[in-house]
């Protein structure tokens, strides 16, 4: 009896804690002030895990059709580069402004993706272009776009980051 009064006493002082924190605007949420370590780490951490379980068990179509890289190449330039940009671009008004900064998809992104391999990747891929991540400000594609548009963007993904400029102002024209 007395466990359960402990814990039940703790749970009622979390409570009051977090409720303390949350109203009396201590917490800056400014988009230009990053967190401290720990909190960036534990938020990458969850970021990280919660996309790769969510993507496990995505099934990757053949993704080597030019049609899906030049389908892709138009939707990303639209979408996406003035976020994630172009080849040897290295800023923009919006990858500036943005906290947590969205990676720049035009070069190779080890410390996002780690040691998987190129099929997890897409899976990855796929599932954030369709789901979009809370509180960062990637959108849910998914909810606008079918599955084979995302898998269009996808492939041109696994391509952006080989690809010159003149290559990516090519693949990127729109009709």
């Amino acid at each position: 009896m007395k466990i359960i009064k402990i814990v039940s006493l703790l749970a009622v002082m979390g409570i009051v804690s977090a409720a303390t924190v949350m109203y009396s605007g201590i917490v800056n949420v400014a988009a230009d002030e990053p967190h401290s370590d720990f909190v960036y780490w534990l938020l990458e951490e969850t970021r990280k895990n919660s996309i790769s379980r969510a993507a496990a068990n995505i099934k990757v179509p053949d993704l080597s059709s030019p049609d899906l890289l030049l389908a892709g190449g138009s939707d990303y330039e639209f979408m996406c580069s003035s976020c994630h940009l172009k080849p040897q671009q290295t800023e923009s008004d919006m990858s500036l402004g943005l906290y947590p900064a969205p990676p720049n998809l035009a070069i190779i992104h080890d410390e996002h993706h780690g040691d998987i391999d190129e099929e997890q990747k897409a899976r990855e891929y796929y599932w954030i272009i369709k789901h979009g991540i809370k509180a960062s400000g990637m959108p849910a594609w998914g909810l606008t776009h079918d599955d084979q548009r995302i898998w269009a963007m996808v492939a041109f993904l696994q391509r952006l980051p080989t690809l010159t400029p003149e290559q990516y102002q090519i693949l990127t024209a729109i009709d």
